[in-house]
Parts: C-alpha cells; sequence; structure tokens
C-alpha cells in the first residue's frame, strides 16, 4: 500500500460513517491538478544537471490551494498527493479559507552551493508560476527550506509578476512580511490540543507528565510550551538518541546544550540515555511524536503506556496502531488538528501581507489559540456524536466543511 492509499484509510471510514454522497466523495479522494517539471541548474563545474520538482494542488474548494515545498532526495509523486490530501483537511478542521497542496523536489540541498541552491529555486518558480498565486495557490517552507528561500521564491515571483507579490507565499521574514508568532506556531498548537485532551479526563496540567519525540523546531517548541502550560517532560529524543530524566526536564535549557553539541541532546547533564523506541514506549500522561511519519505502526501500539498521543508530526501512526491504541483506551489526537497550529498562522501572514497591515505577537497568539480550541472542541463533541476516534472524527469535520460548498457550487 502507497502512502496516499494509505492515508485514505480513516477518510473511507468517515465517509461511510456519515453517509458522505458518493459524488462528493469521489471528488475529494483525488487531487484537482498534479504538476511535475524539469529544472535544468548550470553548476558550479559548469556541467548542466536536471532535477525533477512537483506540485500536487488537492483541492481549492474552500479558497486558494495551501501547502510547503520541502527538498529532500526521497520526495515523490506520491508523497507531495498524500500531504496535499491532508493539508486540505488540515484547513478545513481549522476553520481556514483555504484548500491543500504540496510540493517539493528530489534534491539534497546539502550537496548545493548557496548559488546553486538559489538557481534550483528560482528555476522551480519560474515552472510553476502559471499555477501558484496569492489567489490561486500559496506556498510555504517545509523539509530542508527556510525563509531564505521563501525570499528567493517571493522575489522571483514578483519579478515575473511585475510586482511586489507578498502575499503569495508565507514563511518569510519578519523584515520581508512574515508574521511574528510563526516561528513556534505548530509547537503552540500541539501544547494547546495537549491541555485540550487533558481536560477532556479532567486531569490538571501539572498532574500530567510528557514524552516527545523529536527536538526539531515543531519538537522543540512544542516540548517548551508544554513545560511552560505545567507538564513535566520526562522523555526528549532527536536523530542522536534520547535521554530521559524521572525529575523532569527544562527544554529550554536542552535547547541551549543542544546549541553548544552539533545540534544534538544526546549527553545531556543528569539524564539516561534511550533510543528513540523507547521514548515512544515511555510511561507518561501525553506522547507527542513530532518527528517522522510512521512511527507508531502494529508492532509497537501494544507498548504505548502514554494516556494521550498529540500528533506533532504528518503521519506518525499507521492504520493498524490505530486500530490497537483504540481498542487499548489511547486517546489518538491526530495531525490534521493537532499541528494545525502552523497553517492558522500562515493564513494570518496571508492575510496581513494582502491588507499590509501587521499584528502584535500577543494578537497572532491570541488569535491562534481561539482558532485551534474551536477546532479542538468540534472534533471531540463529532468524536462523542458520531462514537468514533478523533481521528474519524476530525475527517467528519473536514468532510463536512467541503460537502457543502462543492453541493452549493454543483460540483456534483
Amino acid at each position: 500500500m502507497d502512502l496516499f492509499e494509505m492515508a485514505k484509510i480513516p477518510l473511507e471510514t468517515a465517509i461511510k460513517k456519515m453517509k458522505l454522497d458518493p459524488g462528493a466523495a469521489a471528488i475529494i479522494e483525488q487531487p484537482e491538478r498534479t504538476l511535475e517539471v524539469s529544472i535544468p541548474v548550470k553548476m558550479d563545474n559548469g556541467t548542466v544537471q536536471v532535477f525533477t520538482g512537483y506540485r500536487s494542488q488537492h483541492s481549492t474548494i474552500l479558497g486558494p490551494a495551501k501547502g510547503g515545498i520541502r527538498y529532500h532526495q526521497n520526495v515523490s509523486m506520491d508523497e507531495v498527493k498524500t500531504l496535499g490530501f491532508w493539508m486540505t483537511c488540515k484547513c478545513a478542521v481549522a476553520g481556514l479559507p483555504y484548500g491543500g497542496a504540496k510540493g517539493g523536489i528530489i534534491v539534497d540541498p546539502a550537496k548545493l552551493s548557496k548559488r546553486e541552491l538559489e538557481m534550483l529555486t528560482r528555476g522551480f518558480i519560474d515552472r510553476i508560476a502559471p499555477i501558484i498565486g496569492e489567489k490561486m495557490d500559496v506556498p510555504a517552507p517545509d523539509v530542508n527550506t527556510n525563509a531564505q528561500i521563501m525570499a528567493w521564491m517571493m522575489d522571483e515571483f514578483s519579478k515575473i509578476k511585475g510586482e511586489y507579490t507578498p502575499g503569495f507565499i508565507t514563511g518569510k521574514a519578519i523584515c520581508m512580511g512574515g508574521s511574528l508568532g510563526r516561528t513556534s506556531a505548530t509547537g503552540r498548537g500541539v501544547m494547546t490540543s495537549v491541555v485540550e485532551a487533558l481536560k477532556t479526563k479532567g486531569i490538571k496540567p501539572e498532574e500530567a507528565t510528557c514524552a516527545v519525540q523529536g527536538f526539531g523546531n515543531v519538537g522543540s517548541w512544542s516540548a517548551k510550551l508544554i513545560h511552560d502550560a505545567g507538564l513535566k517532560i520526562v522523555a526528549l529524543s532527536d536523530v542522536g538518541g534520547g535521554i530521559y530524566c524521572e525529575d523532569g526536564l527544562d527544554p529550554y535549557k536542552v535547547a541551549e546544550y543542544a546549541a553548544k553539541n552539533k545540534g544534538l541532546i544526546a549527553g545531556y547533564p543528569g539524564t539516561k540515555a534511550i533510543t528513540n523506541e523507547k521514548v515512544l514506549e515511555s510511561k507518561t500522561t501525553v506522547l507527542v511524536p513530532a518527528a517522522l511519519e510512521l512511527q507508531i505502526t502494529k508492532k509497537n501500539a501494544d507498548k504505548i503506556k502514554a494516556k494521550f498521543i498529540v500528533e506533532g508530526a504528518n503521519g506518525p501512526t499507521t492504520p493498524e496502531a490505530d486500530i490497537i491504541l483504540e481498542k487499548n483506551g489511547v486517546m489518538v489526537v491526530p495531525d490534521i488538528l493537532a499541528n494545525g497550529g502552523g497553517v492558522t498562522v500562515s493564513y494570518f501572514e496571508w492575510v496581513q501581507n494582502l491588507e499590509r497591515y501587521f499584528w502584535t505577537e500577543e494578537d497572532v497568539i491570541e488569535k491562534q489559540h481561539h482558532f485551534m480550541v474551536k477546532a479542538f472542541k468540534n472534533v471531540y463533541e463529532t468524536s462523542k456524536q458520531y462514537k468514533v476516534s478523533m481521528r474519524v472524527a476530525a475527517y467528519i469535520v473536514a468532510l463536512n466543511a467541503l460537502a457543502e460548498p462543492m453541493k452549493l457550487r454543483s460540483m456534483y
């Protein structure tokens, strides 16, 4: 089974539970448009190398397509189709006027010089320019892309259009129209989901413990903000392995240590070294998988001891694992709800760019909190109404948001 087919399993369950019209289901299950492009780049040694890039626009039913662009040697059309589908659902769950999209280039950016990387970036925008724009498809950073790459993309697109177009892309530096509060946005959304999940069982944050797998942007900010909310962080991990401390960890101090230790947390004083796998199996109230996809499978789902799993990463749990976790009474707050904080603040950046009026960080945080709490409560109430898992409930919420405008537009 490929990734896209796997991602549709909970969608199919939601379609059956809510008895969605087959016509609407058929439309939602496939991307509206996919594009594959070739990008020739003159390398520093004088040779020409041709790279392959993709853009998948899954939906524009609720508004412009929205989704990141990643640079990785394993990028594929299957991957960007899947991630675009998740973005459609994520935006619908969050109540944003966006559809979903995703893009990427097959490349290891670490092997390119800065000039080669810039030429590749500008070449990709040249190729996909006819199908993107602030009212059509709004890209953003993803794996191995950052504010610098977004700046090159915005500059190239502005040249093509002959006008300054900051609203065409999000994830920019503040000086180029980026939004305050964006760096911590996804982690802040995860933290909000953690706190709201605890409320459903009457558990106070100070009574709960938490383990976070992954210490990149999402994992580190999730850990910091969950710590600030009052939970005790007992386990953390990154690509170099995990650390455990029963008395609790201060993620801010761990981050400072990692900055001086080649970006790795291994060896942090006063901790026990554990594997990434053991972090997942830690005896905690909350587990936050914030690393890669497919981390919780049928092989280790029975070993999960947490009462709640709040997915910071995209697709960290397989459908087989979901069945086991539900049977064991574990509440899984799905990725399309829990990590929606990032795209929510990207939406805020887009709105600010269109208006040419910028908000304070306090405004951004307050508005994000409102969106995330509303989305969580909507999904939770739907799960009780239909007697389904939070993941299936999230898809029901997304499908309801998509189906009505599709019907009014006579799409089925």
